[in-house]
């Protein structure tokens, strides 16, 4: 169910504020250039109680900043007259004749009106019939007006617009929107990135979403600045989820619609830009598109991105390209402006599985199904470095060498990225293609994937056991030696959020498992 808010309710509540906090200027302003009025006093009662009683002054000062239909304001000032007469106050009395706007419009209007009150100021005594002819007494035409006036305001509760936004606030705290207990930009509407927390393993899965056998993820990954989970699946769908619930979020409109955002294939890899504004999804038939997050719009397409699946896909550091790799075996580079590729990086021999840039973006580093890391120049596409790994050593080709499943970029030491492939080691390599460290998983089991945590410290890699193991990469060594087992199905990959200790995994059978 959507919610319309009338833009008028929004400005209203603006101008409630400026006159909570007595910006009466601005708020003048504001209702001239908006002509929306606000029309509110802090008690209809107390408003009516001080016509009734007579207290002009501050009735003056209440009216001042309402608007009031002509009709009423003259009646109004016409009462005021006439009591400052009866008070022989003739000199206040001529000045509200003669100098304010409601009566020099009663003047135009009903010069008649008008004379009789200038004729009463003329006489040397006050004559109350005369001025209230009909049999109306002052203190009845004191409660016409106050009932008349009393129909055009309204009370709204103080503080309104910060109650609202401090509604909304708590709202998006529950639904996992913004990290409890951090501050809050509240201009921006981001929260601060979260201090990381001390890395610590998975121990419990907390939430499953189970999605049918056919429509199995391919993909998931956390915005970096963990405020969701996005998804891809194998019918092509592309799903923004509260990982704190399991929920699919309907805070973005499109989806609340069903208008989710799609491709005509699997969804085989996702990445989003540094900003966390904007996401890109490769899929099965060669395709890459590039969404904005806040909109679900495909802000661009590379329809011939590749001849054959997209298998890895990342923004460069200032998000004006996109690098990716294919089973057709190349990686290419593609402009988000031109729409055009940019670069291709040719040499290996097989799929190329995963890529990524270093830490600095100087150099690109991949993964092939042919047992290959190659280094490349970013800027010249030239290839420095192909390094074959085998039984936790660097070897000469004429092996037969591991295909190479995950690359990832150690941010603590910018020289450094680990390899996953598909044997008993993880390997920690430098740019340069010198083997730094090889670790054993200990257990007659070969890795599949692999995610960092937050600080880094930790290495999660999925055996084809499916179960969890965790490297301590201050040591260089396994550590747990009892891995956590995380599903019977086979595990197609894992992600970690950027700052808290939770982990997503993904397996055949359709199961998004959430971990902490």
């Amino acid at each position: 169910m959507s919610l319309e808010i009338e833009s008028a309710d929004v400005i209203r509540l603006i101008e409630q504020f400026l006159k909570e906090n007595n910006l009466l200027r601005t708020l003048q302003t504001l209702q001239e250039e908006s002509t929306i009025s606000l029309n509110t006093v802090d008690s209809v009662e107390s408003f009516t109680m001080d016509i009734v009683n007579g207290h002009w002054d501050t009735v003056l000062k209440t009216v001042s900043v309402l608007k009031i239909p002509q009709k009423k304001t003259i009646d109004l000032y016409e009462q005021i007259a006439l009591e400052l007469m009866e008070m022989r106050e003739i000199s206040a009395a001529r000045s509200l004749l003669r100098q304010t706007d409601a009566m020099q419009l009663l003047k135009e209007q009903q010069p008649e009106r008008y004379l009789h009150l200038e004729h009463l100021l003329s006489r040397t005594y006050f004559d109350e019939k005369e001025a209230y002819p009909h049999d109306i007494t002052k203190e009845k035409r004191r409660q016409i007006i106050a009932q008349s006036l009393a129909n055009e305001v309204t009370v709204v509760a103080p503080s309104r617009l910060l109650a609202l936004l401090g509604q909304s606030i708590k709202w998006q705290q529950q639904q996992g929107l913004i990290t409890p207990d951090t501050a809050f930009d509240l201009f921006r509407g981001t929260a601060p990135v979260a201090q990381l927390e001390d890395d610590k393993e998975p121990e419990n899965c907390y939430k499953t979403i189970n999605f049918h056998r056919k429509q199995h993820l391919e993909s998931a990954v956390f915005s970096p600045n963990g405020q969701y989970l996005v998804t891809g699946s194998y019918d092509g769908f592309i799903e923004i989820w509260n990982y704190l619930t399991g929920k699919i979020r309907k805070d973005f409109k499109y989806q609340a619609e069903d208008n989710m955002m799609m491709m005509d294939s699997a969804i085989l890899c996702l990445a989003f830009s540094r900003d966390s504004e904007m996401l890109v999804s490769g899929s099965k038939d060669g395709k890459i598109r590039v969404w904005k997050i806040q909109t679900g719009q495909c802000i661009r397409r590379f329809s011939n991105a590749h001849s054959q699946g997209v298998t890895s896909v990342c923004f460069n550091r200032d998000n004006t390209q996109v690098l990716s790799s294919s089973f057709d075996f190349s990686i290419r580079i593609h402009g988000l402006k031109s729409g055009k590729t940019l670069k291709e990086f040719r040499g290996h021999t097989s799929f190329v599985n995963d890529v990524a840039y270093s830490i600095d973006g100087s150099r690109i580093i991949s993964g092939s199904s042919d047992g290959t890391v190659k280094i490349w120049d970013a800027k010249s596409t030239e290839c420095l470095y192909t390094i074959v790994l085998h039984e936790g050593a660097i070897v000469n080709t004429g092996v037969n060498a591991k295909t190479i499943n995950k690359i990832i970029p150690l941010p603590k030491n910018m020289d450094q990225f680990i390899v996953c492939n598909q044997s008993q080691y993880i390997y920690i390599l430098t740019l340069r293609g010198q083997l730094v460290k090889a670790i054993n998983s200990g257990k007659n089991c070969d890795f599949i994937s692999c995610s960092l945590s937050p600080k880094s410290e930790l290495l999660y890699c999925v055996g084809e056991d499916n179960s969890l193991y965790t490297i301590d990469l201050t040591y260089n060594r396994l550590k747990n030696q009892n891995p956590l087992k995380l599903t019977e199905s086979e595990i197609i990959g894992i992600t970690h959020h950027p700052y808290s200790n939770i982990m997503a995994s993904y397996d055949e059978e359709g199961h998004l498992s959430l971990w902490k």
